[in-house]
């Protein structure tokens, strides 16, 4: 059945729901357009029954954009798509991070979406179209799925809220978050803003969520017009017989393990043992009961055990106020910090909370280290990336070290947003900037660990950032209309709790954020609280950081590369450069320094020490200047005529003599036994003359001129005075 909706969403742009055309033998497929950008959605669920011991959901969401869509080849030496972009796993992760929370609890069946990019107009990004899409290909299946999700980009332009900018509006908004959510609530954000106020936040949400709600509600049309009956399946889970059962053995024993306040791993060995006494026990208590063909297998028992220990610290926070490691509900952890420690990084910091760390270093480069970027929507080059990584060894456990994981890449993309915001302008900073963050120890919001390891590693480096820029992950327990917002979570919370919610920003406002929610039903004056409470928690966090550092090291670091910048006519370029690159090659191994130079004429240098540099700008300088008499120039010589002096090219194309008597001191027989071809000299202009038979002006050149007198003559002529 093809079905076709339309929703005008303000601003002339028109979007479009379509279903029952393409990609027919998936469970559900759908096609998302808004102007000329246009993505197919397809979703496909396995009808095999899980097995026994499975007690996770196997989704796999996969955004492809192809090159073809834009009428572009891919760049490279293979001509076809490859492996995802970073862009592609950060769309992939914005719809996953919206639509896994709402399949039904127990739907443990293989799924898998992938979302084809098949038009771009290069202006409409289809991340948020793909996100539409998934939801309604599985609207338009029998996958049980309770209530359809949209998502929409909110940017703000002068004021006034705009419902799935573009990017060129994007150039002029201070705002760019991507939400998503049912008609009923928020289950996803994330973006960056130009420090904005938590109620600013709180208006674009609002915003965005009723336009979600027009699309739900397209959606919705679609799925009753289609009327599939969602497929029938068998959650997995514990009977309430066994769930006594199990809690009797465990129940206090937990519980008085949740008012311990115990570090990472000493809890973590305490769960286990109760974990294994536990299911050693139930086990043995089923087996003495006989029947064991309706006996829970061990997956089962331990999913029950889990259900309890969740119970239990839930309603200790909910009941008593208080955490699994006794802090307040709104306190953050200790915090040390150590800056410097790496000496051969261009700047460091060591960042600890609690027991999450990051190492963070900086590297400056040139323009030549910039990322090239290339995308259906973007070709430029990147100049701030900031790169997270998470080895095993960061959670006590082993694991393969591999490609960068999708969480490394969304991580990383958060934090490098956040401090962005702040970075100089390529203008007033002509570095290419790298921050990494290595997590050393993990227990809950590394990531905002590395926005404040990356802010201070920065500072510390030099580099001019406008203000110094800190991170906090709030958590929440909800049960009914019971509910605690907690500041700083700590891994298990983040585990057994309802929402991780990040936020990064100055004290003067919000430059990212991050939220995924687990529940339904998400009030804005418990956001409210949330954003209120992280910004406490955020200024918290910057004063510990001001005791380390309160603005960058007025010098950059010691290893750093030393850039200068200068500006050369347009139409000078060519002549800095030399035919086939010869004049920049010959500048840069004589000075040793590494040149850059630009479309509109803005020419950057590298070098690992000023005099390098210096040494550079004047060649370039006298390069580009007109001849001037009394002036100096570093020449080189052309040719040789012995009765009469050297030809020297003082400036590209432009030569002068410098007579045998303008050689030396003393008198010059042979002009050999002073120059040879090639010589690179310093010469001094004494006249410009016009060629009264080729009008063409002829350079007069002196080397004498730049000579001090032999001392042995000097004494003389004292001595007669």
């Amino acid at each position: 059945m093809f079905i076709r909706k339309e929703l005008d969403l303000g601003n002339g742009k028109q979007l479009t729901i379509e279903t029952g055309k393409m990609a027919k033998q998936a469970d559900g497929s759908a096609v998302v357009r808004l102007a000329d950008t246009m993505v197919l959605a397809t979703v496909v669920s396995s009808k095999t029954p899980p097995s026994a011991t499975q007690n996770f959901f196997p989704l796999q969401v996969e955004y492809r954009e192809k090159y073809s869509a834009a009428g572009k080849f891919p760049g490279g030496f293979f001509k076809r798509e490859g492996r995802p972009s970073e862009k592609e796993i950060l769309s992939a992760r914005l719809i996953d991070r919206a639509l896994r929370p709402l399949f039904p609890a127990g739907y443990y069946q293989d799924t898998q979406i992938i979302i084809s990019v098949i038009s771009s107009d290069q202006v409409n990004d289809a991340d948020i179209l793909g996100g539409i899409a998934a939801s309604a290909a599985i609207m338009a299946s029998d996958i049980p799925f309770p209530a359809p999700m949209s998502e929409v980009r909110v940017g703000r332009i002068k004021g006034e809220f705009v419902v799935n900018p573009d990017s060129n509006e994007l150039k002029n908004s201070d705002i760019d978050i991507c939400i998503g959510g049912t008609a009923e609530t928020i289950c996803m954000l994330e973006g960056e803003m130009d420090e904005i106020s938590e109620s600013e936040m709180l208006e674009a949400i609002r915003f965005g969520h009723e336009a979600i709600k027009k699309i739900c509600a397209l959606q919705q049309e679609i799925a009753d017009e289609i009327g599939k009956t969602d497929r029938q399946f068998v959650a997995a889970c514990a009977s309430d017989e066994l769930r006594t059962m199990v809690a009797g053995v465990c129940a206090e024993e937990l519980r008085g393990l949740a008012y311990m306040p115990l570090g990472k791993e000493e809890r973590a060995e305490k769960t286990a043992d109760i974990y294994r006494r536990t299911l050693e026990e139930v086990m043995s208590k089923q087996a003495e009961l006989g029947d064991q063909e309706h006996a829970a297998p061990e997956q089962i028992v331990k999913d029950a055990i889990h259900d309890i220990e969740k119970q239990v610290m839930r309603e200790m926070i909910l009941q008593d106020a208080k955490r699994l490691d006794g802090r307040k509900l709104d306190e953050v952890r200790p915090i040390s910090i150590e800056l410097g420690l790496i000496p051969r990084a261009h700047g460091s910091a060591l960042f600890t909370r609690g027991e999450t760390q990051a190492l963070v270093t900086l590297t400056l480069g040139t323009k030549k280290d910039a990322q090239m970027v290339d995308t259906l929507t973007d070709d430029s080059d990147k100049r701030f990336m900031l790169h997270y990584n998470f080895p095993p060894f960061s959670v006590g456990e082993t694991g393969r070290v591999g490609g960068t994981s999708r969480r490394e890449i969304g991580h990383g993309n958060l934090a490098e947003r956040a401090i962005r915001k702040v970075a100089p302008a390529e203008a007033d900073f002509p570095y290419t900037v790298r921050i990494v963050s290595d997590i050393l120890e993990s227990n809950g919001s590394s990531s905002m660990a590395s926005v404040c390891g990356g802010s201070l590693a920065a500072m510390d480096g030099g580099v001019p950032l406008s203000k110094p820029v800190s991170g906090i992950a709030m958590g929440l327990i909800k049960e009914g209309d019971r509910y605690a917002v907690l500041s700083d979570i700590l891994g298990n919370e983040d585990h057994l709790g309802d929402m991780d919610f990040k936020v990064a920003g100055t004290r003067d406002g919000i430059t990212a954020c991050q939220m995924d929610i687990k529940i339904d039903g998400l009030d804005y004056h418990i956001l409210e609280q949330a954003l209120e409470q992280a910004h406490q928690g955020r200024l918290h966090i910057l004063d510990k950081m001001n005791e380390a550092i309160i603005t960058p090291r007025e010098e950059l670091g010691r290893y750093a590369p030393k850039l200068t910048t200068i500006q050369i006519p347009v139409d000078a370029i060519g002549l800095i450069i030399g035919k086939g690159g010869e004049t920049i090659r010959s500048i840069t191994e004589e000075t040793g320094a590494e040149i850059n130079i630009d479309d509109d004429g803005t020419v950057t240098i590298s070098s690992a020490d000023n005099e390098s540099s210096a040494a550079a700008v004047e060649t370039i300088k006298t390069l580009i200047s007109k001849p001037e008499v009394g002036n100096v120039y570093s020449g080189k010589v052309r040719d040789i005529r012995e009765e009469l002096g050297a030809f020297v090219e003082f400036l590209p194309k432009t030569d002068g003599l410098v007579h045998i008597s303008e050689i030396a001191k003393e008198r010059v027989s042979k002009v050999s036994d002073h120059l040879k071809p090639g010589d690179r000299i310093k010469v001094k202009l004494l006249d410009i003359r016009k060629d009264p038979r080729t009008g063409k002006n002829r350079y007069a050149l002196s080397i004498k001129a730049l000579l001090e007198e032999p001392k042995e003559e000097k004494a003389d002529n004292e001595s007669e005075s």
